[in-house]
């Protein structure tokens, strides 16, 4: 069983993988045995994170690019077969987020979040389907539980993420006959920069978080990391189209 979650031989481009979230999954693919290429728009956040993996025995590069950007997506991609030979993984981690009510945006806010957290999900997995397309692979779209509820603070942010999980069912749908699964994770409250400006701006959020997570906590980065193994792995192949919530309970409670 353990060889079903085995990625050696693998090559996973990870978006956002310098930083929280992403620097996580992009360790645990590493860690799994994949070789992984850190896509992000910092590049002093790149060399830090591609040290850090290099420095564990993982096969890593990076690439600064921006994601929203069509040339951007084809240039990483065309990197990662330069480095590599192959893909077989993307994960679809890169986002941001502004906390207002939903009047108090301006349209450039929005246009902002929706390209960052959604656009780019559809331009990065558009630039590696041919490669994907060849002997098959896994595309992890990094949703939100804001795609199951709404947030009165978040409205921008829900939309692009509820988009998210809309676009993994349609790839999911349209890409089986490739062997390709297309899965979305639902991160709940994760200790990160953003989510730590979030209490810092409202203190009765760490409170309220605690009291209904059943975990009892704030999740880490790294709880969101044997989920992405999951679904980069053969043990998987059977799984698209899915939305896994990955949020100590938060979202089974009323």
């Amino acid at each position: 069983m353990a060889a079903s979650f085995d990625l050696t031989g693998k090559v996973a481009i990870v978006t956002g993988g310098n930083g929280g979230i992403g620097y996580a999954m992009s360790e645990g693919l590493g860690a799994a045995g994949a070789s992984v290429v850190v896509v992000g728009r910092d590049g002093e956040k790149n060399a830090r994170a591609l040290d850090a993996l290099v420095s564990q025995g993982i096969p890593a590069t990076a690439v600064r690019a921006d994601v929203t950007i069509e040339g951007d997506c084809a240039r990483y991609r065309n990197h990662a077969l330069a480095s590599y030979g192959r893909i077989d993984i993307l994960v679809n981690n890169a986002g941001t987020n502004i906390r207002k009510q939903p009047e108090d945006y301006t349209l450039d806010e929005w246009r902002t979040l929706i390209d960052i957290n959604l656009t780019s999900v559809f331009l990065s997995s558009m630039a590696v389907l041919p490669s994907l397309r060849k002997s098959g692979g896994k595309i992890i779209n990094i949703g939100s539980m804001t795609s199951i509820f709404g947030a009165s603070f978040s409205a921008p942010y829900g939309a692009s993420k509820g988009g998210v999980v809309q676009l993994t069912k349609a790839l999911a749908s349209a890409w089986a006959r490739y062997d390709i699964q297309v899965n979305a994770l639902l991160p709940g409250w994760i200790e990160t920069d953003l989510t730590i400006r979030g209490r810092t701006a409202t203190p009765e959020l760490q409170e309220k978080v605690v009291a209904r997570t059943p975990a009892g906590r704030w999740g880490k980065p790294e709880d969101l990391v044997g989920a992405a193994v999951f679904l980069a792995s053969a043990a998987s192949d059977f799984i698209t189209g899915a939305a896994i919530p990955v949020d100590g309970g938060y979202s089974a409670q009323a």
